[in-house]
């Protein structure tokens, strides 16, 4: 699979059809499921994540060897995660047809920011992006992680 990256403004219609940004669906293109996965952000208040079928699966594979399979928190986690997601086929057109459940959970009138997060994405509202973008800058300025970059194997 291949990372999501950069930030695309897309229209979304009064069907709720919106176009997946032609680089997300490169990205998607060795998937089996030839669509989007969306359900809640934990870390935000309306917003969704986004991702390819596969993300969901490491998820899970991550999930059953990390977690009690009946344990409060993996229930918690399964039920917001899992529970909630909703698959969507992209179109001929390169476009999914958003739930209302979740138009209305981002708060969408006319447009929609796709926000790219590497193995997955988030969808925001333009505005609330541009204020969380810049809350974000701040506190890597602040903070300056490091990060060692680990060369993968066989290379």
């Amino acid at each position: 699979m291949g990372l999501f990256l950069g930030t695309h403004i897309n229209k979304v219609d009064k069907k709720g059809r919106v176009s997946v940004p032609s680089q997300f669906r490169l990205a998607l293109s060795d998937q089996s499921f030839q669509g989007i996965v969306l359900y809640p952000s934990l870390a935000h208040d309306g917003v969704a994540e986004g991702s390819g079928m596969s993300f969901l699966e490491e998820l899970a594979a991550a999930t059953a060897s990390q977690l009690d399979v009946f344990s409060d928190e993996q229930d918690d986690l399964a039920t917001i995660i899992y529970g909630s997601s909703v698959q969507l086929p992209i179109d001929g057109d390169g476009r999914v047809v958003l739930p209302e459940a979740m138009i209305s959970h981002i708060g969408i009138a006319e447009q929609v920011a796709f926000v790219g997060k590497a193995k997955r994405f988030q969808l925001w509202l333009p505005d609330a992006y541009a204020a969380h973008e810049a809350e974000a800058k701040a506190r890597l300025r602040a903070n300056k992680p490091k990060l060692i970059l680990q060369k993968p194997e066989g290379s």
